[in-house]
């Protein structure tokens, strides 16, 4: 049975990985870290983050013409790519549903045990292993060998470093690229 509470009363904390909590109030749109008081810096992201927060909007164009989405949650976008983060790190994620909390501006949110910095490189892999799965599948022998290739030369960390100084993470106004 629900626990009866005074109308306008909510619990609004998150217990965070390191067992810390962090009150929604503290938690604003365009905060992409949040400062523990576990001394961490925690990745913080919201249903309302672009998913070009981690990759080209021509990737992200890709992604939604390829990936079917069986879920309320329409196209192809950030909530499909951190429950892959979750999937993948269960005990280092905390996903949060904030929809009755008319206050805060956004639906869920996702705080992880690593820093921004981190994550954007787990989503990165995580985009490569979805791309490698999809291409293992097509009929082209020489699509399939041509990304092989490039996913040789590829590096994770470079790509991470360079988006994120084009997208200047420092600036809440940051645009897609």
């Amino acid at each position: 049975m629900a626990t009866p509470r005074v109308p306008g009363e909510r619990d609004d904390d998150i217990t965070l990985p390191c067992g810390e909590s962090v009150s929604l109030g503290e938690l604003d749109m365009g905060m992409r870290e949040y400062a523990c008081s576990c001394g961490e810096r925690h990745a913080v992201v919201m249903d309302v983050h672009p998913p070009g927060r981690f990759v080209p909007e021509e990737i992200v164009a890709v992604l939604r013409e390829t990936v079917e989405t069986d879920d309320d949650h329409g196209e192809f976008g950030t909530t499909h790519l951190m429950g892959i983060v979750l999937e993948e790190f269960p005990d280092q994620v905390v996903a949060e549903d904030v929809s009755e909390n008319g206050q805060v501006g956004y639906s869920l949110v996702w705080l992880t045990d690593f820093d921004s910095r981190r994550l954007h490189g787990i989503v990165v892999e995580l985009i490569v292993e979805l791309m490698e799965h999809a291409i293992s599948h097509a009929e082209d022998d020489d699509a399939a060998s041509s990304f092989e290739e490039q996913m040789l030369e590829f590096d994770v960390d470079a790509f991470v470093e360079a988006y994120r100084v084009e997208r200047d993470f420092e600036d809440e106004y940051d645009r897609p690229a």
